[in-house]
């Protein structure tokens, strides 16, 4: 499944329906529902504020289900990210005075199974989150 929408606040709220609807033949459970449904927004909205910085561009959401595990891929045409190992440190944020929390690639890994970030100055930011599900689907007595 491919989608592009634009980059616009609105549509991170979009995006996180698709993939939870596109999910639904692992037959997930709420919490895995959740933890994709934030992981993905999380990339969105870093897209929106980030990547384009305010301006409009196109944002790019793909899901491939292997066997049990969803992936997903984000990608965004914006202005890159210059340092990718910084820009993933717990607080760091370029973007202080709009009080961000500097936690989306944090929340991303903590919920996912995987988590990858390609990015080139100028080019854009491609993530993709990968998340097994059903590893946690055992019944307690």
């Amino acid at each position: 499944m491919k989608i592009i929408f634009e980059s616009c606040s609105e549509n991170e709220a979009f995006a996180r329906t698709v993939v939870a609807s596109y999910m639904m033949r692992l037959n997930p459970t709420m919490e895995e529902i959740a933890d994709v449904k934030t992981a993905v927004s999380e990339a969105v909205t870093n897209c929106i504020i980030h990547g384009y910085d305010g301006r409009d561009g196109d944002i790019e959401m793909e899901c491939i289900i292997h066997n049990k595990e969803i992936e997903i891929t984000i990608i965004d045409y914006g202005v890159g990210i210059p340092d990718i190992e910084k820009a993933m440190e717990p607080l760091y944020t370029t973007k202080p005075e709009w009080e961000r929390s500097g936690m989306g690639f944090a929340f991303m890994e903590a919920f996912m199974d995987g988590l990858s970030v390609k990015s080139e100055a100028g080019k854009g930011t491609k993530v993709v989150l990968k998340k097994v599900i059903g590893q946690n689907n055992s019944i307690a007595c």
